[in-house]
């Protein structure tokens, strides 16, 4: 068996309550001793349920947050390197960025045309 850093049994019903509702954070060792601590502190089971879910809600919200976050005018001014996030990057859509996904499904073709465009004229 695992030990942590402060030791599961040393942590608080909370802490032990945030483990168990994310189990994609902490290895599995930590969440079997959290829930066993947690039997053994008597926590209600309604409590439990209730932190998993919470856990969920708050993963699904950031999803949603990640789904719909786009670029912006203001991202191209401020953060040049947006220029070659836009070209480069491939895996928006599967990291969860759907909306940067589709804008860069339009945004792509009109930056290479520009560029394009510019090596034309700056060799004339």
């Amino acid at each position: 068996m695992l030990t942590f850093n402060p030791p599961i049994e040393d942590r608080t019903t909370k802490q032990l309550l945030l483990i168990v509702g994310s189990p994609n954070e902490w290895d599995e060792s930590a969440i079997e001793q959290a829930q066993l601590e947690l039997t053994l502190r008597n926590v209600d089971e309604s409590e439990i349920k209730q932190a998993k879910h919470q856990s969920k809600q708050k993963v699904r919200l950031e999803d949603l947050k990640r789904a719909k976050e786009s670029y912006s005018f203001f991202d191209f001014i401020f953060e040049p390197s947006t220029f070659i996030e836009v070209i480069v990057s491939w895996e928006l859509r599967k990291d969860g960025y759907l909306r940067k996904a589709d804008q860069q499904q339009w945004l792509r073709p009109i930056f290479i045309l520009v560029m394009i465009m510019i090596i034309v004229i700056l060799s004339l």
